[in-house]
């Protein structure tokens, strides 16, 4: 079940040649795989091209009409490895990843197919994840372009450039035979447009042709003495035939004025935000128009020389702009232009930052200090992002409390660091190995637990060299995302062969949750394209493990008796806790629609919340400092001779109970209480509820005539 579906959307990739489609990126892009005559398609999911997946899922009886195979890949490795049956046939094949840790973990395969070249289009989506927005190291996917040569596109975020850079990209990779890679921005995959449709188009050749007539073509096979050839066809070959296309088709961009001594040179994914800057400095109108030179690299690599050239000849100086580092792009033009003794200025990252996003205040900032340097008095205004001074920032920090991000309300893994936290309390601190996942918040407060992350699935394996004997034990998390996608065999079975006597903790939640609530092997629920319900407790034993441990993660209490008993047992061997409960995000998306209609149908339901009594509690706050569930907060107290404030449940509350739990494991607290609403009573809960409203008032009554006769100095 992922988060969103597109059953609904996909609808309008069957749109025809002269209709108009109006949608966002993602879709637009599934619509051009299909217009442009893929044979298959596979990735894996991963933000900013999650949706991508969730599209091309939901479009699978499109896909299949069209003959069109679409798999949800085991990893990204797995993915890029598809792209093997372009090699020796002529199939146009797509895969996508977020990238870079995802084109990190396909880095093997990539290196191949490119090495051996493609005969039909290669073409490579990859979701660019760089910037403040993003959960991943800051690295570009520039340099794995360059290293293994494969060519990379850098489309303007509009429908109409993304659509025509799919189509040209798989001509770019056969008239090359060079897979191509095309990066999207967040922006650029959510980015809403139009653009006139085509045709979807069969595959020329189609998969059951290659199968039925295999070719075999050593030439093509990465080994000695054939790898050595690739190498000099890369440069004699392949190279030149791909700037050829990409001048040809002019795939690059001359936009703004036609003249001036000063320019700017752009990556594509960024022009829409350089306009927006050129807008705020007064060197645009709000419809992109203006008079400064711009060339637009929608190809950011191969560099095409001649019109490196011919843009900066007449010209002192350009602005690059290039997003992050190193500054691959500004030092290929300083070399081209140094070669053609052409002395114009590159400037880029003596003005714009060398590291981070470049917002368009950012942009802003930087067009207005090069034009002050280099055309006085052309961009208007000043810099605009001046640094607040000591007294307002104080106020600022005082005033405005950090909110760090943090699990979901109801999430099922918060209580399993709420009993790693009350086990430390017991035993002392131990080191934790993270993993990539929802689990990786448990890193940030209120839990503050975990030493390391190393990449997806690799929790075990980054604790894996304290194996040794010692005092105490490591605890590894890893997700049921991780466990399927790596961990499996790097770190169960390298445990399991290494004789590892470590625990690892296992978030079995039932999704791919940090990617969408994506379905996985282990998933409970049916799934008509995929095969679902294979219990990670079996694998794991499969493999060797015998102390196996499944533990529902809403009984603390359990949990923390689990833990105690594997970071103490005289039992040798690694030791794997399976926290299981579903992900309270899918949980409530397939539960709250029901509960609605039901409501509606005037069926009696009944909806659990959890509260505090204001007049209990004591302010402790246990319950938030081993929680930090967004519905726990804080309210004044209602007790004149109390200072502290009192817990209080807000409306967000989905009734999961842990928030009681965690309080009754901590201190014994009897503050928390539980309450059930009840939608459409029946005439026997009516008469209940009178009843035991008749009952509890009589008490309270008889309690507040006791409080009057004391308050008077009266004697019962």
């Amino acid at each position: 079940m992922a988060e969103r579906s597109f059953a609904t959307e996909v609808q309008k990739l069957k749109l025809g040649k002269g209709e108009t489609f109006h949608g966002e990126g993602i879709l637009a892009v599934t619509k051009a795989l299909l217009q442009a005559g893929v044979s298959y398609v596979g990735g894996y999911q991963g933000a900013p091209i999650s949706h991508l997946m969730d599209v091309l899922s939901d479009a699978e009886p499109i896909l299949n009409d069209l003959g069109v195979h679409f798999e949800t890949s085991a990893s990204e490795a797995a993915a890029a490895a598809m792209l093997a049956a372009s090699v020796n046939y002529p199939l146009r094949g797509a895969v996508t990843w977020k990238s870079t840790v995802g084109t990190n973990v396909a880095s093997d395969a990539l290196a191949s197919v490119a090495s051996s070249g493609v005969m039909g289009g290669a073409l490579i989506i990859v979701g660019e994840d760089y910037g403040e927005g993003s959960s991943i190291m800051q690295e570009r996917s520039h340099p794995f372009a360059m290293k293994s040569q494969i060519w990379l596109l850098d489309p303007r975020p509009n429908l109409t450039s993304i659509t025509q850079m799919v189509e040209k990209g798989f001509e770019l990779s056969e008239a090359s035979n060079t897979p191509v890679m095309l990066e999207l921005r967040i922006r650029a995959c959510h980015v809403s447009g139009s653009f006139t449709a085509k045709d979807n188009v069969k595959p020329a050749f189609t998969l059951a042709e290659a199968m039925e007539h295999p070719v075999r073509d050593y030439g093509r096979v990465v080994l000695p003495p054939s790898n050595f050839v690739h190498e000099v066809e890369k440069i004699e070959k392949r190279w030149p035939a791909a700037v050829s296309y990409i001048k040809k088709h002019k795939l690059n961009e001359f936009l703004g004025g036609s003249t001036g001594d000063v320019g700017i040179i752009v990556q594509g994914g960024l022009y829409n935000t350089l306009m927006r800057a050129m807008q705020l400095a007064g060197l645009a109108d709000s419809f992109g128009r203006t008079d400064i030179p711009i060339y637009c690299l929608n190809v950011t690599y191969p560099m095409i020389e001649d019109e490196v050239r011919g843009f900066c000849a007449d010209k002192r100086a350009v602005l690059m702009v290039e997003e992050g580092q190193p500054e691959y792009i500004e030092q290929a033009l300083n070399t081209i232009l140094r070669q053609a003794d052409l002395q114009t200025r590159v400037v880029g990252k003596e003005v714009l930052p060398r590291a981070g996003e470049y917002t368009g205040q950012v942009l802003r900032n930087g067009l207005q200090a090069f034009f002050a340097a280099h055309a006085p008095g052309k961009a208007k205004g000043t810099k605009s992002d001046q640094p607040l001074d000591p007294k307002t920032q104080k106020q600022l920090t005082q005033n405005v409390p950090q909110r760090p991000v943090g699990f979901c309300t109801g999430c099922p893994e918060r209580p399993v660091f709420t009993a790693m936290k009350l086990i430390q309390r017991e035993l002392g601190n131990f080191h934790v190995s993270c993993d990539i996942g929802c689990h990786l918040f448990s890193i940030l407060p209120p839990f503050n637990i975990g030493n390391t992350t190393m990449g997806y699935g690799l929790g075990w394996s980054g604790a894996s060299a304290f194996n040794t004997p010692a005092g105490k034990r490591t605890i590894s998390i890893m997700g049921d995302g991780g466990f399927w996608h790596n961990g499996l065999t790097s770190g169960v079975g390298g445990a399991v062969f290494n004789q590892n006597d470590n625990v690892l903790v296992i978030i079995d939640n039932g999704y791919s949750a940090a990617t969408g609530g994506q379905d996985l092997l282990s998933s409970r629920a049916d799934n008509t394209n995929r095969v679902t319900n294979q219990p990670i407790e079996r694998a794991v034993r499969g493999l060797g493990v015998n102390w196996v441990r499944p533990v529902n993660t809403y009984d603390l209490g359990k949990m923390v008796r689990t833990l105690r008993e594997a970071l103490t047992t005289d039992v040798k061997g690694p030791k794997i806790i399976l926290a299981q409960s579903e992900c309270m995000l899918n949980r409530q998306r397939r539960e709250k629609p029901l509960q609605r209609k039901a409501i509606q149908d005037g069926q009696r339901t009944i909806k659990t919340r959890f509260g505090v009594d204001a007049d209990t509690c004591t302010g402790d706050h246990a319950c938030i400092r081993l929680s930090g569930c967004p519905s726990l907060t804080i309210a004044d107290t209602p007790d004149p001779l109390r200072e502290d404030p009192v817990t209080r449940v807000n409306n967000d509350c989905v009734g999961c109970g842990v928030c009681g739990e965690i309080a009754h494991a901590a201190i014994l607290c009897p503050s928390f209480y539980r309450a059930e609403i009840l939608h459409n009573p029946t005439r026997w809960d009516r008469v209940r509820a009178a009843v035991r409203r008749a009952i509890i008032g009589f008490f309270q009554r008889l309690d507040e005539r006791k409080r009057a006769r004391y308050s008077f100095g009266g004697t019962s």
